[in-house]
């Protein structure tokens, strides 16, 4: 009797082509880009021959993709995820909180927050929580956990006081939209994006990623609100090779006053603290 060949999943299938797809390549690319021969990436993709967890990894690291997503590609051949994902009531491996608490407080007193993939605000200094309370127009109706993109475009929040507020918003939208196109299977970044789109006074064009516009090296922006006026430029730090979903996944902003009125004027937040 001929042995029958354990065919792949047709999940794992789907996402392998998806993600060749998503990334512009042919199977003699990633084929190349993972050193295997591009008759074993055909079979893979038709389904006469089954993946190891190795080769899954191999592939995952050659296409570029999350340690999310690799899971992902490990669950769809019916495999064991690799990577973990801290539960956030459980916290982060000890070393990483200490560090996080340390970046947290050299950082005053000038905020910096630490942010999940959806950009909800998993943690922060006293001087973002000074900032927060001054540039909030109803500081009843903020998010539990605040996000920051909501804030920019929720008039309830910040955005009456974002000096410029079209550019910002506009800026700030194309960055999430081609974060997005790189991240197709992030449901919930994609509903943030909707989320936002719906708020009152979002232009129409603002609906379609603008893929042609240029995106700053630097970003400043200024808040502006009873005679006070503080311009920060920002910056985003991730952690480099990490080996857990969740710590991959923090974005880490810090902002850094652009002129002395500014600096004056958080420090002297500390010190009224």
């Amino acid at each position: 009797m001929a042995r029958k060949t354990q065919r792949t999943s047709p999940l794992f299938r789907a996402l392998l082509k998806h993600w060749r797809g998503a990334r512009g390549m042919s199977q003699l690319d990633l084929a190349v880009a993972a050193n295997v021969s591009g008759r074993h990436i055909s079979f893979l993709e038709t389904g006469r021959a089954q993946p190891s967890r190795d080769m899954i990894l191999r592939l995952g690291v050659s296409l570029d993709l999350d340690l999310r997503d690799q899971n992902e590609l490990l669950a769809a051949a019916g495999l064991q995820p690799v990577f973990p994902e801290s539960l956030p009531e459980e916290g982060l491996a000890a070393p990483v909180e200490r560090a996080l608490e340390r970046m947290l407080q050299q950082q005053e007193p000038y905020p910096m927050a630490i942010m999940n993939r959806v950009y909800d605000l998993v943690r922060m200094n006293q001087a973002t929580a000074r900032v927060m309370s001054l540039f909030v127009a109803q500081p009843g109706e903020l998010d539990a956990p605040p996000n920051a993109y909501r804030s920019i475009f929720d008039p309830r929040q910040a955005r009456p006081f974002i000096v410029d507020w079209p550019l910002v918003a506009r800026d700030a939208l194309a960055r999430l939209q081609r974060e997005a196109l790189g991240r197709p299977q992030d449901d919930e970044l994609r509903a943030l994006i909707s989320e936002l789109l719906r708020y009152p006074d979002v232009p129409a064009d603002w609906h379609q990623p603008d893929l042609d516009r240029t995106m700053e090296p630097m970003l400043t922006f200024a808040l502006a609100r009873d005679g006070v006026r503080l311009e920060f430029l920002t910056t985003l730090t991730v952690f480099n090779e990490p080996r857990d979903v969740t710590l991959q996944e923090l974005r880490i902003e810090s902002y850094f006053p652009v002129d002395p009125e500014t600096e004056a004027f958080c420090r002297k937040l500390a010190e009224d603290a």
